[in-house]
């Protein structure tokens, strides 16, 4: 089961795609269903979810709007009984204005309008890694964090300080070093799967990811020429070497 937002969704799709490339005739089924989609293969008895939860932690509604719980995570119910979870959060936190999907943060004791996002991130991922720590059984459940997914939105990162975005871009960045810094999310998630008593994998797909700079729908991401999309990943993608490595990574298990 894959557990998070679009970024996990691209890793997802690509998998099915990869699969399905890999046994052409057989036939496979694939429903969604409120925020959880299935693709199974019956001939091989295996199922591949995606489950749609951008935060990890909990938004609820209340009277004065929907709130933000750094440190509830209900949602956890349906990712128990999993062989293997692959769990993604980051894109939606720095979201401000119209895009934001909440109202309110709820941080222990106290309800505020804001705060620091990447404060508020890291504090939901303990959150996460408490229940990972609570409820995971490591003999039947192996357990990755999909990493930072990069976006492109900055081109004086790559030298480039004239380009709109990513869009026109057609070539990677040559070598093997991104460079802009560090990405702050990155360091973050590696901070508390550091600090975590179960064994989480790190998809470390950070600084490959940075280096294409050509691999996003750019101008055709949201229907064609309305926007820029330099945030998700165009299929066949980048999302494929992400999934070469959980494919390697669970050959090693």
């Amino acid at each position: 089961m894959f557990v998070g937002d679009s970024l996990s969704l691209n890793q997802w799709q690509s998998l099915t795609c990869m699969l399905h490339t890999a046994v052409p005739h057989t036939q496979y089924k694939t429903i969604t269903v409120g925020g959880l989609s299935t693709f199974t293969f019956p001939e091989y008895n295996a199922k591949l979810m995606f489950s749609r939860n951008a935060f990890l932690v909990d938004i609820v509604s209340t009277p004065n709007g929907r709130l933000l719980k750094l440190d509830s995570i209900e949602g956890g119910k349906l990712w128990k009984g999993t062989d293997y979870l692959i769990f993604n959060t980051w894109h939606w936190w720095l979201h401000t204005g119209r895009k934001q999907p909440w109202d309110l943060i709820k941080d222990g004791n106290h309800t505020l309008t804001d705060m620091d996002r990447l404060v508020a991130y890291k504090k939901g991922l303990n959150t996460w890694a408490k229940w990972v720590d609570d409820n995971v059984d490591p003999s039947k459940t192996m357990v990755f964090f999909q990493g930072v997914s990069p976006d492109h939105l900055n081109s004086s990162d790559w030298g480039e300080p004239k380009a709109t975005f990513c869009e026109g871009q057609t070539k990677p960045i040559s070598g093997e070093i991104y460079p802009g810094d560090r990405h702050p999310a990155e360091l973050v998630v590696e901070k508390v799967l550091r600090s975590m008593s179960k064994p989480v994998y790190l998809l470390n797909v950070t600084t490959l990811s940075q280096l294409r700079k050509d691999g996003h729908p750019s101008v055709f991401g949201h229907g064609g020429h309305k926007d820029m999309d330099c945030s998700h990943w165009c299929l066949a993608g980048v999302p494929d070497a992400w999934n070469q490595l959980l494919y390697a990574m669970l050959n090693q298990s």
